[in-house]
C-alpha cells in the first residue's frame, strides 16, 4: 500500500511541476494587460507549442470537431490562447455546426481586429487578437440575427474560464 501512495504522489508532484513549467513558459500571458504586444515570431516559436504556433502566427487551421471548446456549453470567458487577451463571452456563442466554436460578437470592441484575408482563391475577414496580432479565425457575414455575423475561431488558440 505504500509503495502505491508514494507513486501515486510522485505522479501528482510530476503534474503539478508540469503546469507550472508551462504556465511560466509564456512572459506574455495576461487576462488583464490589454497593451499590444510587439513579439517577434521568432520569439512565440521559443514560447508556444507546435500546434498553437502553427495556427496563431502561420494562420493555419484545425480540423472540424477536433479542436478544444466546440462543443463546450459551460459559462464563462474565451481568451487568446497566446497572450490571455479576452476575447468572447460564453453568451455569444452559439452551434454553428461547422465544427469550431461560433461566436455572433467580440467581448468588446478592443477584443479583436480584422484583416483581408486573400489565401485560398477567396477574400475573407481574417480574426486576429488585438493584443498580440494571433490568427484567431474567419468571421462570416451568416450569424444569427442579432449580428448576423458568425466568428469561427480555432479553438486550439482559444483558452476557457469558466464563469464563478
Amino acid at each position: 500500500m505504500n509503495w502505491l501512495k508514494l507513486i501515486s504522489s510522485v505522479f501528482a508532484l510530476c503534474l503539478v511541476v508540469s503546469a507550472s513549467a508551462q504556465s511560466g513558459k509564456n512572459p506574455y500571458y495576461s487576462h488583464t494587460d490589454n497593451k499590444v504586444l510587439n513579439v517577434t515570431d521568432a520569439q512565440w516559436e521559443k514560447i508556444l507549442p507546435a500546434g498553437v504556433y502553427e495556427i496563431a502566427r502561420e494562420k493555419g487551421t484545425e480540423r472540424a470537431y477536433t479542436g478544444k471548446y466546440w462543443d463546450n456549453h459551460k459559462k464563462g470567458n474565451y481568451y487568446c490562447g497566446v497572450c490571455g487577451h479576452p476575447l468572447y463571452s460564453s453568451t455569444a456563442k452559439f452551434d454553428s455546426h461547422t465544427g469550431w466554436p461560433s461566436f455572433y460578437e467580440p467581448l468588446n470592441a478592443n477584443s479583436v481586429k480584422y484583416n483581408t484575408d486573400n489565401e485560398m482563391g477567396m477574400v475573407r475577414t481574417e480574426v486576429v487578437c488585438a493584443r498580440c496580432g494571433s490568427h484567431l479565425g474567419h468571421v462570416f457575414d451568416d450569424g444569427p440575427a442579432r449580428t448576423h455575423k458568425r466568428y469561427c475561431m480555432d479553438g486550439n488558440v482559444l483558452d476557457f474560464e469558466a464563469a464563478k
